[in-house]
């Protein structure tokens, strides 16, 4: 059998409001803070369930409570959302009846939240496929769509709802959702031109602002900053935990998936800069020659853009903001605007503009979203509406939001004493009348169409003359003074004439939920929400395809003069239809309280929600329902639940449930007044019955619990004795066997060692006598060797006994022998004695002088000059000529190091040495420069990229050298190229060759003893080179160039050796003169530099600088 449970238990406070007791109105606000506290955020007053706002996320809405919900009794499980749309959804689909849940509360307690959590359940448990899941797709995305044009951040609430939403959701007999249709009321368009401190405008415009791409923002001529928008507030333009980049992303997929095209995201886009950039238009005053006052606007700039989004031409635009034109029948007056009067048309133009895009956007959706076929459908309703509102400076829109709720309070009295009276008829119960607050005074007072607040406001607005706040308060006063529910400081009534919290400029109403306060101030113009037919006319004749349809009295062909429906008269209307929808459905309802103003978690503030309580009327609805029976329930779930109260239906009842619960009622000592039987379910009238039911309940099922634990435990130990007597024969088997297997085991092990004892003495006894037989054996041989030994030992004996007889004959005729030949040889030892002792006293000399040479040998560097001391005088040639030899060893070893390349650098310093050392002042400072050779890398630099490959040979050397001018003797630069068969001089500039001279036409080098760089060439007479004469140059490298010089002219097959002539005088011969070239040491002058100058016409001087 499968235990169900019930919100009955292990509950938390009272589930059911219902069962509440005593009833009050602080046990009733206690009862929801415990529940509050223990995150049950859901309580029930009959079939409506009571919805505390969280401010955090809870587990109790994941697809397993889901599941857990499905196809459950309402009342079987605890208060949950998820219960409600079971409910609503499975009357529907079952019973075919059309529903509705009705969503209220004030801003911040979780409506939209609400709303969104029934669409998701009722996705989540109907049918199944492609198509379907498609439908429920596209209802579930509408959502984002409207919540991001209709919602904004408020005081109360991040995500505030700031329009009124009814969604009709169609299903198919199977109860598959097919479409839907969405309904909204009175979008609060003022909030697009002006917002309250602390309050944003609507999500769309900072979420575009954020979320779009820069592309995007640039084609609609926005900016990102903010501040650059006079429609959108500062001080709450960025709200905690609401990304709006990332939400504008979701609302652009949103609209994608819902149905809209591209163009039509992109136009509504347009639209929305449009109505920030209307915000930026400002006005100057001019004044006109005839005395009255203009307006004209101060930058063009954001008109001309705003303009360019919409295809409007600017000109007629500029003319709506300045005029206005009034149409009679038979003629049309033109009038200028003030500045404040430009104001007020820009803003209605806004307002306008907005909300009737929303309006579009709502109607486009129901495009997308509206069920394909024609057939019957069943409709389920959602609405999410905004609840009662009192502020401290409350106007027309509050008027309308707390007539709405006035409204809705009236129906869901109605319809809930309805549904009570039709649940009493059709269980046979007799129905007594209910006494409750009929809310009906109150919206006659609203809306009578004579003498109502709403039809005098329609009057005044339509009444010609002066038509001012004051004076629909005066009407007010003259015509509702006598109302009960109307309060007025200036109406007939005496009693407040000195009620100082009713200012003279305001009116109270005595709601339902208490008094509200209105300011009269702005009724007739938000009334009136008039949009200046020069406006309507101007947007027409944009080129923008959606502006067209969104104003369509602006065309010229289709004037009406008659004046459009004030918003009151609209909003009446739209009430009354949606209270005709609402009457024809099955109703379920969701009160919303917000626990807290400060958006927290786990903060209860029983005054507000107290307030709440009051305006929501849950006590009037908690007393309307106990008004007759408090609880009801089937017969089935009864008797389950309580039949062991009673002997006789318990544990199992065989007949009808009824005729099981008369039974069981019978037997308990409950009053017969105190319940009544139904067709189908019994009617209990006090709480305090069902409390006793469950007390009595919860008695049983602990003496049940004792039984039950007696039993068990009896058969637990009845089981344990068993198993223990099981056990005792299976041990005691098992032990048997183990004694028997022991015993025969040890007479085993016994008869085994009696076995290998035997065996050991007889094997002993064996070896014993192998033994024995064996030292026997080993005795004769012993006693055979020991005899051959001693035979063969005195045979040895003899052998060595003549052994040393014949070597002592030897050894006696050995000395003899010696002894002769030293009596004969003694004579001559005595003559070279002296010569032998010389030689071997030098031969140790020799000896002492290489070892200690070889302790004190010098290093390997060829430069170290150090040799060790000579010992021995008589050996001085000897140390000499082996300190040349090892010095010539050490350098052949460091030339073996040399690489070919280093080799001959050292060649060229060597031949250097040769050429200058001593010779040349300049010669010293050049020994520790390197020669490169190529200075100018050639080859590398494409500067000279001409000059190389003019050149066939490899360029030994590449250096900037001076050319001495024959004329003055000023040096000019040139590049001198060195190669193996001609010397190249060439201009540095542009690398021309100036000069090429065959080293075969090179007489000699001629250079100054001095430390100058000039050195001349010295050319062959007759030679084709020697046309203009010899070279006079001057070089940093003079070394290394004369060096070079004289090698590569060695080297050469057909040259002879270059002659180098270092002298300060020389002859050089410049064209068919003869000059002279002298060197002078002189004092130094422009920083030491060489200077030379032409003497006269056979002498050139050149002073070389001296240092210290």
């Amino acid at each position: 059998m499968e235990v169900k449970t019930s919100l009955l238990d292990n509950m938390i406070g009272v589930g059911d409001m219902v069962l509440l007791e005593p009833l009050s109105e602080d046990s009733f606000i206690e009862n929801l803070r415990k529940r509050f506290d223990h995150n049950e955020i859901y309580t029930y007053i009959g079939s409506v369930v009571i919805s505390m706002n969280p401010y955090r996320s809870l587990p109790i809405f994941t697809p397993e409570k889901v599941e857990e919900y499905r196809n459950r009794n309402f009342y079987e499980l605890s208060p949950h959302i998820y219960a409600l749309a079971d409910e609503a959804y499975r009357s529907l689909r079952d019973q075919d009846k059309d529903q509705c849940i009705l969503i209220t509360g004030e801003s911040g307690a979780g409506k939209t939240e609400a709303s969104k959590l029934v669409m998701s359940y009722v996705a989540a448990v109907c049918g199944k496929g492609q198509e379907v899941n498609k439908v429920k797709e596209q209802l579930l995305q509408s959502n984002p769509v409207l919540e991001a044009f209709g919602n904004a951040k408020t005081v109360r609430n991040d995500n505030s709802s700031r329009f009124g939403k009814y969604m009709d959701i169609e299903f198919d007999f199977k109860g598959d959702p097919l479409g839907g249709v969405i309904s909204n009321y009175l979008l609060e368009k003022s909030r697009v031109v002006k917002q309250p401190r602390g309050e944003r405008n609507f999500h769309v415009f900072y979420q575009l602002l954020s979320g779009a791409s820069d592309d995007t923002l640039k084609k609609l001529k926005l900016d990102r900053d903010f501040s650059k928008y006079n429609y959108l507030s500062l001080d709450s333009a960025v709200v905690n935990g609401l990304d709006d980049a990332a939400n504008f992303r979701t609302v652009r997929n949103a609209m994608q998936i819902v149905g809209f095209m591209e163009d039509e995201v992109q136009s509504v886009l347009e639209l929305v800069a449009a109505v920030l950039k209307l915000g930026d238009i400002e006005f100057k005053p001019e004044s006109r020659c005839n005395g009255t006052d203009e307006s004209r606007i101060k930058d063009k700039n954001d008109l001309k853009e705003m303009c360019e989004l919409l295809g409007i031409e600017q000109s007629v635009l500029e003319r709506a903001f300045s005029y206005r034109t009034v149409e009679a029948r038979l003629e049309k007056v033109s009038t200028t605007l003030n500045v404040a009067q430009a104001y007020y048309a820009r803003d209605a133009l806004a307002k306008n503009l907005y909300s009737r895009l929303f309006s579009w956007l709502v109607t486009r959706i129901n495009e997308s979203i509206k069920a394909q076929t024609k057939a019957r459908h069943k409709v389920m309703g959602v609405l999410d509406i905004y609840g009662f509102e009192i502020f401290e400076d409350n106007s027309f829109e509050q008027f309308i939001i707390n007539y709405c709720n006035e409204k809705l309070q009236q129906i869901f009295i109605e319809l809930t004493l309805r549904e009570e009276q039709e649940e009493y008829v059709r269980e046979g119960i007799e129905w007594t009348n209910i006494e409750y607050f009929n809310n009906a005074i109150i919206c006659d007072l609203i809306e009578n169409h004579q003498n109502g607040i709403l039809a005098m406001l329609d009057e005044e607005c339509l009444r010609p003359g002066t038509v001012t706040d004051e004076t629909f308060l005066d009407k007010l006063n003259t015509i509702c003074a006598e109302h009960q529910h109307f309060e007025s400081r200036l109406s007939k009534n005496s009693k407040f004439l000195t009620d100082h919290s009713l200012p003279h400029n305001c009116f109270r109403i005595q709601h339902y939920a208490g008094k509200v306060l209105y300011r009269a101030e702005g009724f007739v113009d938000k009334n009136n929400d008039l949009l200046y037919r020069d406006l309507s006319q101007a947007m027409y004749k944009a080129n923008h395809s959606l502006i067209k349809q969104l104003f369509p009295e602006g065309n010229p062909a289709k004037v009406n003069l008659k004046r459009p429906p004030t918003a009151g008269f609209q909003f009446r209307a739209s009430v009354g239809t949606l209270m005709k929808n609402l009457q024809t459905k099955n109703p379920n309802y969701i009160r919303c309280i917000k626990p807290n103003d400060k958006k927290a978690s786990h903060i209860f503030t029983d005054s507000l929600v107290c307030h709440q309580v009051r305006y929501l009327g849950l006590m009037e609805n908690v007393r309307v329902r106990r008004a007759g029976y408090a609880f009801r329930q089937a017969y089935e779930p009864c008797l389950e639940r309580y039949k062991m109260l009673c002997k006789r239906t318990w544990p199992h009842w065989r007949g009808p449930a009824r005729e099981g619960v008369e039974v069981l009622m019978a037997d308990l000592p409950v009053p017969a007044e105190e319940f009544s039987y139904g067709r189908s379910k019994i009617f209990i009238r006090n709480p305090r019955t069902l409390f006793f039911l469950e007390e009595r309940r919860r008695q049983c099922l602990q003496d049940l619990a004792t039984l039950i634990q007696k039993i068990y435990r009896g058969w637990k130990c009845r089981s344990h004795f068993l198993l223990l007597k099981k056990s005792q024969i299976v041990v005691a088997a098992w032990y048997r066997r183990y004694a028997q297997e022991k015993k025969y085991q040890k007479i085993k092990s016994a008869t085994t060692v009696v076995q290998s004892y035997t065996r050991g003495w007889q094997a002993r006894k064996l070896l014993r006598e192998l033994k024995y037989q064996k030292r026997c054996e080993e005795a004769v041989t012993t006693i055979s060797a020991f005899w051959h030994g001693t035979q063969a030992r005195r045979e040895l004996r003899t052998l060595k006994e003549e052994a040393r007889r014949k070597h002592a004959v030897a050894v006696i005729w050995a000395y003899w022998q010696g002894l002769k030949v030293r009596r004969e040889y003694r004579k001559f030892f005595r003559a070279n004695a002296g010569k032998k002792i010389y030689d071997f006293t030098i031969q140790r000399i020799m000896q002492k002088y290489f070892l200690g040479l070889k302790s004190n040998m010098p290093s390997v560097s060829p430069i170290d000059k150090s040799w060790p001391a000579n010992p021995y005088r008589f050996l001085d040639g000897v140390h000499t000529e082996l300190r040349r030899i090892f010095h010539l060893w050490r350098c052949k070893k460091y030339r073996s190091q040399f690489t070919e390349e280093k080799k001959a650098v050292y060649e060229e310093k060597l031949e250097a040495s040769e050429i200058f050392k001593d010779k040349k002042a300049l010669y010293p400072s050049s020994v520790s420069q390197p020669f490169k050779g190529d200075y100018l890398e050639i080859s590398k630099n494409p500067k000279y990229q001409k000059l190389h490959s003019a050149v066939d040979e490899k360029v030994l050397l590449a250096d900037v050298v001076n050319k001495i001018n024959r004329a003055n003797g000023k040096g000019t630069t040139r590049i001198f190229l060195l190669t193996k068969k001609s010397v190249v001089l060439a201009d540095q500039k542009t690398g021309q060759v100036k000069a090429s001279v065959p080293l075969s036409d090179l007489a000699s080098v001629s250079v100054s003893t001095q430390s100058d760089g000039f050195f001349a060439l010295r050319l062959k007479e007759g030679s084709a080179s020697a046309v203009k004469g010899d070279f006079l140059l001057s070089s940093e490298h003079l070394i290394e160039i004369i060096t070079k010089l004289h090698r590569t002219g060695a080297t050469a097959a057909d040259s002879e050796q270059l002659n180098i002539d270092i002298s300060d005088e020389f002859l050089l011969q410049f064209k068919h003169d003869k000059v002279c070239v002298k060197f002078i040491p002189g004092a130094p002058k422009n920083g030491n530099s060489v200077s030379c100058k032409r003497k006269n016409n056979r002498l050139l001087e050149v002073s070389v600088p001296t240092t210290a």
